[in-house]
Formats: structure tokens, C-alpha cells, sequence
């Protein structure tokens, strides 16, 4: 209880802080939306030059991307800790942090709340919803479970890389320069892994799980009968992957000593 009532403590803050500056807010899910958009105009400038991507067809990848949008807006929303080097290790605000009794990830976390992102986890589920109308694919009673939890799953995965990747500030003084190049990986992840050779595939598989954050689960809906177990994978992903994430932080804040050590 007592942590949920800092997510609730936190989102007030947040809406106090956007409502005194409303415009900013909305310009950032504008510009949220259109990014999102841009990415699927290009999806369908590749379908305007072919019928089928890798045996995948244009309904499929655009379903595939819509649930791509949806644990991706919900990872960007909690785990929005791409300044945490600058701000936290260099500024010194990590001290400030572990002062606190509340888990320093948690902290930190609830401090960089973007709720603005969830509105491209809504355009994801929209896009999702009209493939699936335009595929014509069957509803089944436990859909919408099995949903929740690739969902979840998906943003554990995410959550475990970039919380591993940011504790890197914590052993090096320069950690960010991996970043952008993981962040144009993750991409990958939103269209069919059988389009890509062995390697990548096996990187985008177990090494760098980006495939669970898309195409996997999202196969699941599409072809289960003969992507359901990599797509049951999923939750399995996430649970182990956030586990080292979260072990490293761990690790790397007991090596913390404070400002300027």
C-alpha cells in the first residue's frame, strides 16, 4: 500500500506540473502520434511496391506493429530513464534518492513518469484492433488474457534491457553511447524475425529479446499453430530478463559511493 500510494502521490505532481503547462503536454502527444504515424506510412509505401514482406502480408505486419505500439508506449510511460546518467550520477540527484526509504528504482521511476506515451499504447491498440477486424482472425474467451499477460511479459523484457543498459552508469563515466544503438535494435522487433537472417534472428531472440516485444506475441494471434510456444515464451522472457536488469542495478548501487566518487 504503501508504494501504490506513491504512484498515486507522483501522478498528482505530474498532472499539477502539466496542467500549469497544458500546451507542452499536448505537443508531446502530438508529436508522440506522429512519429508513430510516420512509422506506419512507411509500412504501407513498402506495400504499395510489394504484396507480402517475408510471407507476411500487410494486414499481418500492421497488426504486429499495432501490438509492438502497445507494450512500448507502456514501457516509455514507467521506465523513462533515458537521462538518469546526466541527471542522477553526474548532477549528484542519486544521493538525494537513496536518503529516501522507498526503493531507489521505484523512486526513480515514479519521478520520470511520461503518461503522455500511453496515448501511442492507445494508437498501437486501435491499429491492433482493425487488423485483427481486416485479417478476420477468431476471438476466443481467454484472448484478452493472453493478451494481458504477452503485454506484460513484453514490458518486463523491455524493462529488463534498459534497466541493465542504465546501470552501466554506474561502472563508466560515458554509458549512454550503447543506447541509441540498442534503441534503433529494438525496432527490429516490430516486424517478422523470419525476414532477417540466423544471426539477427538469434540475436533478436535470446540475446537482445526484441522479438518478444513484437513479432512473437503478436504471432500468437495470427499463426499460433506455428508461432504459440515462441510466443509462450513471452512472460518467461520478461521474468528472467528483468531479473538480471534488475540484479545489475542492484549491483551497481551497492558500488555507488555518492557525487563525485
Amino acid at each position: 500500500m504503501f508504494y501504490l500510494s506513491l504512484v498515486i502521490d507522483y501522478l498528482k505532481n505530474y498532472m499539477k506540473t502539466r496542467l500549469t503547462y497544458r500546451s507542452d503536454f499536448w505537443i508531446e502527444v502530438l508529436s508522440d502520434l506522429l512519429f508513430n504515424g510516420l512509422n506506419l506510412f512507411f509500412i504501407l509505401i513498402v506495400f504499395l511496391q510489394t504484396q507480402s514482406l517475408g510471407g507476411w502480408d500487410q494486414e499481418q505486419i500492421l497488426f504486429i506493429y499495432g501490438y509492438f505500439m502497445i507494450p512500448y508506449g507502456l514501457f516509455i510511460t514507467f521506465f523513462n530513464l533515458w537521462g538518469f546518467s546526466e541527471r542522477y550520477i553526474v548532477k549528484g540527484e542519486m544521493d538525494r534518492i537513496l536518503t529516501r526509504p522507498a526503493y531507489n528504482l521505484w523512486q526513480l521511476m515514479l519521478e520520470n513518469l511520461d503518461p503522455a506515451s500511453l496515448f501511442s499504447a492507445l494508437a498501437g491498440a486501435v491499429v491492433m484492433i482493425y487488423s485483427w477486424v481486416r485479417l478476420g482472425l477468431p476471438f476466443h474467451w481467454y484472448d484478452p488474457f493472453m493478451f494481458i499477460l504477452m503485454v506484460v511479459g513484453s514490458v518486463l523484457v523491455y524493462a529488463g534491457v534498459y534497466i541493465a543498459l542504465t546501470s552501466l552508469a554506474f561502472f563508466s563515466d560515458a554509458p549512454t553511447g550503447i543506447l541509441p544503438l540498442i534503441w534503433n535494435i529494438q525496432n527490429y522487433g516490430r516486424y517478422p524475425v523470419t525476414i532477417y537472417n540466423k544471426l539477427l534472428r538469434g540475436i533478436l531472440t535470446w540475446i537482445l529479446p526484441f522479438a518478444f516485444v513484437g513479432f512473437y506475441p503478436a504471432a500468437y494471434f495470427i499463426d499460433p499453430g506455428n508461432w504459440k510456444w515462441f510466443a509462450l515464451l513471452t512472460p518467461v522472457m520478461g521474468v528472467i530478463f528483468s531479473f538480471v536488469g534488475i540484479s545489475i542495478w542492484n549491483f551497481g548501487v551497492r558500488r555507488y559511493r555518492g557525487a563525485g566518487s
